[in-house]
């Protein structure tokens, strides 16, 4: 890719009363983002609950999307699997259908697993798209794998597969380990998923984001993303975020500015934030976004 990334939500994914996914709210989200100045939404990601959509729940969303008019390279396909084939089935469908990125995390089943064993599975993974293979953003994100994509893995995936290996979004967390990655791997598209540290990682070279805060402040991360502009405001309601399950309480602050309580629902194994934690963040926010950034 070209064009410098920019800003991607990490979509969040509305369920109905039976589970389901709620398709047509979900698009709407997706188009209001898009229309506040993201450059595009990523599908099943984290805070998309990816881990706990199925396949054929995947396919039904993305072709609602491009039959609602969003555009195919305004998509990204989050992949949160652990066997290389269906990995790969998965990413097959997005890029098929023109999707702009692959965000492809590593198996988190297994424990500490090599370096060896990783570029195996990433290898596997590539074989079988076959010449599909395209644009795939490795997603390092150990606090939820318990695998962290080490700089030498980085580098043997991308001088095995140049035209594969598009980039690596990175939300450890651990601001010595983007800084690192930064200045490694600066030719390829770093993104970062902590916006504590965006801001900083843009100025050093980083091309974007890929951001949960951007289904409720996309203007404000959008300057971040983009312009490399720090904003106290989001770093300390990062911090807010992190005294609860991220996801939930993401879905916490889309329901409050959306007027939608359908946000709150996640699917099993997660669980709802209770109403006092929820009453918390929303203090939290007002007390902070209330005021300009300093």
């Amino acid at each position: 890719m070209t064009s410098r990334f920019g800003l991607s939500a990490a979509l969040a994914t509305p369920f109905d009363a039976r589970g389901h996914i709620a398709t047509a709210l979900m698009i709407a989200q997706a188009k209001s983002c898009l229309a506040q100045g993201c450059g595009s939404v990523t599908l099943f990601g984290t805070t998309g609950e990816g881990a706990s959509v199925g396949t054929t729940e995947r396919r039904s969303v993305n072709e609602a999307m491009l039959a609602a008019g969003i555009l195919p390279h305004q998509l990204v396909a989050g992949v949160l699997v652990d066997a290389a084939e269906d990995a790969a089935e998965q990413a097959q469908h997005a890029l098929q259908r023109g999707a702009r990125n692959i965000l492809l995390a590593p198996p988190s089943y297994f424990k500490n697993v090599g370096e060896e064993g990783l570029f195996g599975w990433f290898s596997a993974v590539f074989a079988a798209l076959g010449p599909l293979a395209r644009d795939v953003l490795l997603y390092n994100i150990p606090s939820v794998t318990m695998v962290q994509l080490s700089l030498g893995l980085i580098g043997r995936l991308r001088t095995a597969f140049p035209d594969v290996v598009a980039g690596v979004k990175d939300s450890g967390g651990n601001w010595s380990y983007s800084e690192a990655l930064l200045a490694a791997y600066g030719d390829l598209v770093i993104l970062i998923g902590d916006e504590r540290h965006l801001a900083r990682a843009v100025r050093l070279g980083a091309q974007g984001a890929i951001s949960g805060m951007a289904n409720f402040v996309p203007d404000e991360i959008r300057a971040m993303a983009e312009d490399g502009r720090d904003d106290p405001r989001v770093e300390s309601f990062v911090l807010e975020l992190l005294k609860y399950p991220v996801t939930p309480a993401v879905k916490v602050m889309v329901a409050r500015k959306t007027g939608d309580e359908r946000w709150l629902a996640v699917r099993p194994p997660l669980e709802p934030i209770a109403l006092q934690g929820q009453q918390q963040l929303a203090a939290a926010y007002d007390s902070l976004f209330a005021r300009e950034p300093a």
